[in-house]
């Protein structure tokens, strides 16, 4: 750029009147440079919200930290000041001319115009969900949030930490004005998820400071810091006893409260059929999730019959096991309580399952050249679901990693009952969390190049969950469930997602009961009743979510058998999973497109 304006023969003076006119045009109008508009609306965003950013680690090679001190804004005016952000963005937007973008600039300018677009159209229903519920609200976040993303690598990491702590009451008081709100309008949590979130945040202040897992964390994290003077440990670590005690605790008690005095509203109606036109709000949360039109009478439908494929299937391996005496799911459930694929119900047993757990993921993890041609830098662990929200939490989830790399991929697991892992259940739930299914498709989103910030963090569920699912079903093809029993637990979590399409769109559209979905799902996946409870009753505080996993997957396949049918032999799984991945999470219909570039290039060639 230096010589740039050196050869238009401009002195230093104009030049950096030049540039300081197009860092204000950037900063207080509308960027000339699309790409700045991206970079801008990314930042005003993130800037809003200092736990993304500690989450993210992109300011901290700056030698920017200050962040890191603070919790989020979770007032009402924050909600309604992002919503109104998101439209003045739309309207920017609009403004640079789509037909004279090509490449990843079109591409990022129909993602972007999507999202916003989609948010945009939900504003009416932005009371609607349940920022405190029994899967992951608030209450349960944030000390996930302190114990396990926010960084501790010096004092200042410290003193930031215990920063966090000391502004828990305001960061709650937020939170309950945020619900008091959503109660007039007659948002409440139904009762089951009421009664679980004061069970947990009971249980969570029911034990002294010092065996909170805020303080046995940071005691662990600490030890190792170099840059602390004799006794400085031990006063940081008093100081955050002291914060739990001052500070956490009288916040989580007046939640406590506040749900105690909230039970006797809440009503054991479960779908959000209840809410203030609540079908229409269904309607956006199947699109938010599925990035289809698909109406939930469709969904219902296409799940009625991938259940009745896939119990066949489970059917057969049953049978040629000799397993023939009773429904699949009777049968599944039998084979759940053999004794000969379950690990030692203690810490011991426990711990083994996690080293397996990570066995099978280096194994795969070996192995991936024949499928994929793209190469991640991040590392992935597996450990334990937090022991205080594992009642309430799912079976397994995954975090992604830290920009800086200061924090690897973790794929979550829940201990809670070691019957959930038998043996013959762990290769489809590590291939899925981990690789080739959220960590390697996270990790290729987040280190992509020549692509605007927020490309490498938006989510789209349909995408990544429905990659997570076709990654069980790959595993299986390249020969990664080295036994009848293994695929089994293959089909036996696909049927998951298959019970899922026709519970939740039956719970929120057809007005299904809690005993009926439970009912259903028990019958066909022979999941033990607690895993099923918990699963029904997270679909009752999360419309539609569960609906993505077998979209999405169907999409992925779709795709998949289109590639080869028009590209023959000139088909290549590892140009194909290219294709789907390099751009990271996009809608689906984004996604089809992009295939149809691949397949028409690649045919040309």
């Amino acid at each position: 750029m230096k010589k740039f304006f050196k050869w238009l023969g401009l002195g230093t003076g104009v030049v950096l009147v030049l540039v300081a006119a197009l860092v204000i045009n950037s900063i207080w109008f509308r960027p000339i440079f699309i790409e700045v508009f991206f970079e801008r609306a990314f930042l005003e965003m993130g800037l809003k919200s200092p736990q993304a950013l500690s989450s993210l680690r992109l300011l901290e090679g700056l030698g920017i930290r200050g962040h890191n001190a603070n919790l989020d804004d979770l007032s009402p005016e924050r909600t309604i000041w992002f919503a109104d952000q998101i439209e003045g963005y739309i309207e920017t937007l609009a403004t640079y001319d789509r037909e004279k973008l090509q490449g990843q600039k079109a591409l990022s300018y129909d993602v972007m115009n999507f999202f916003m677009r989609q948010q945009a159209g939900a504003r009416e229903f932005m009371w609607h969900s349940y920022p405190v519920n029994q899967m992951g609200g608030v209450q349960n976040f944030f000390p996930i949030f302190m114990t396990t993303i926010h960084h501790v690598g010096d004092k200042l990491d410290c003193e930031h930490y215990i920063s966090r702590l000391s502004q828990s009451p305001r960061y709650f008081s937020q939170l309950l004005d945020d619900l008091r709100l959503r109660e007039d309008k007659g948002i409440i949590l139904p009762r089951f998820a009421v009664e679980a979130v004061i069970e947990e945040m009971q249980g969570f202040i029911g034990v002294p400071a010092e065996e909170n897992i805020l303080y046995t964390s940071f005691a662990e994290r600490t030890e190792p810091l170099e840059d602390l003077e004799p006794g400085e440990r031990e006063q940081l670590l008093e100081e955050v006893r002291q914060q739990i005690t001052g500070s956490v605790y009288p916040a989580y008690q007046g939640l406590i409260d506040y749900f105690v005095a909230l039970r006797a509203k809440a009503v054991t109606d479960h779908g959000v059929w209840k809410l203030p036109d609540g079908e229409a709000y269904y309607a956006t949360q199947l699109f938010q999730h599925t990035t289809t039109h698909k109406t939930a009478e469709e969904i219902h439908e296409i799940g009625l019959a991938e259940v009745e494929r896939i119990s066949a299937e489970m059917d057969a391996i049953l049978t040629d096991q000799g397993l023939t005496e009773g429904t699949v799911g009777e049968r599944v459930a039998a084979l759940g309580n053999d004794e000969r694929f379950l690990y030692p119900d203690t810490p011991e047993g426990r711990e083994r399952i996690i080293e397996d757990f990570q066995v099978l993921i280096d194994e795969i993890d070996a192995g991936m050249s024949g499928l994929f041609d793209l190469e991640i830098e991040s590392e992935v662990e597996v450990r334990r679901v937090p022991e205080f929200s594992e009642e309430g939490s799912s079976l397994a989830y995954y975090m992604g990693p830290a920009q800086d790399g200061s924090r690897p991929g973790v794929f979550y697991l829940n201990l809670r009952d070691i019957h959930e892992h038998p043996t013959w259940s762990m290769r489809t739930l590590a291939y899925h969390e981990a690789i080739p299914g959220h960590h390697y498709q996270t990790s290729i989103q987040s280190e992509l190049s020549g692509v605007p910030q927020f490309r490498k963090f938006l989510g789209f569920t349909a995408f990544s969950e429905g990659w997570g699912l076709y990654a069980e079903r790959l595993a299986w093809e390249a020969g990664y469930h080295p036994d009848p029993l293994s695929d089994l637990g293959r089909l036996k979590d696909e049927m998951l997602r298959a019970v899922r399409l026709v519970v939740d769109t039956g719970i929120h559209q057809k007005r299904w009961t809690r005993e009926q979905a439970i009912d259903y799902m028990a019958r066909y996946t022979g999941s033990r009743l607690s895993d099923v409870t918990a699963e029904i009753e997270r679909y009752m505080v999360w419309p539609g979510q569960a609906t993505a996993y077998k979209i999405g997957m169907i999409k992925i396949l779709e795709l998949r058998e289109r590639a080869k049918r028009e590209l023959g032999d000139r088909f290549d799984i590892r140009q194909f999973h290219r294709a789907v991945l390099q751009n990271g999470d996009i809608p689906l219909f984004l996604l089809e497109r992009e295939i149809d570039r691949y397949i028409e290039e690649a045919a040309a060639a």
